[in-house]
């Protein structure tokens, strides 16, 4: 008896889980293509101001780490200048980032437009294009580098069994003021706490730290 009831229990789970997965990704669509058209405005002046101020492409594409450890491209405005990796060798003494993340206040390569971007979480509103094609989610773990990946610890490659996303607990619980370890232990509470009133909860919260968040950067 004990064993059908685990079966059943298992099958259950599975069943959820599955239900929610197709939710989550038809939230998705709806909510990128949404998005996409109402700020579609806003997309267009800021590539404008963005070619403007400094040589080099509009959108900066970056190899990223997503679901089950597969690599895609992510898209960002670019913020920074051009050659903002090669200038990133001579900053590393500077990195005030714990782990193997890199950032540093007041960082010399970012733009006008750039800080102003960055400050506002506009820099992030291309990543609506890698929702629409399934490499990442409104809501998840925030999308690693290769190389931070392999830094990482046993433990924290758990936050690879889910798409990443937009926003997440990070986003909207302190951003710059968390340290490395507590955000990946953050990113492991979503995975496995996430359903669909969580993510639907932390999208709101996203709106009201998005504009003007003194911890955006």
């Amino acid at each position: 008896m004990d064993n059908i009831n685990v079966n059943i229990n298992s099958a259950v789970e599975k069943e959820d889980r599955l239900i929610y997965s197709l939710l989550k990704r038809l939230i998705d669509i709806i909510g990128a293509l949404f998005g996409l058209i109402l700020l579609s405005p806003i997309l267009i002046i800021v590539g404008f101001l963005i070619k403007l101020e400094s040589k080099g492409p509009i959108i900066f594409a970056q190899k990223r780490v997503g679901l089950n450890g597969k690599e895609f491209k992510m898209y960002k405005f670019r913020s920074m200048v051009a050659n903002a990796e090669e200038i990133k060798e001579k900053l590393k003494e500077k990195n005030e980032m714990s782990g193997p993340m890199f950032k540093i206040k007041d960082d010399p390569r970012i733009t006008k437009v750039g800080k102003f971007i960055r400050k506002t979480s506009i820099d992030e509103l291309p990543q609506l294009i890698n929702v629409l094609k399934g490499d990442m989610s409104l809501v998840g773990p925030r999308p690693s580098l290769p190389n931070e990946v392999k830094e990482f610890e046993p433990w924290m490659l758990k936050r690879l069994e889910v798409k990443p996303g937009i926003t997440c607990f990070w986003q909207v619980m302190g951003r710059n003021n968390i340290d490395f370890e507590n955000w990946m232990k953050l990113d492991i509470k979503y995975v496995n706490e996430r359903s669909l009133w969580l993510d639907i909860k932390l999208i709101f919260k996203t709106f009201f730290v998005l504009f003007g968040d003194e911890n955006a950067a």
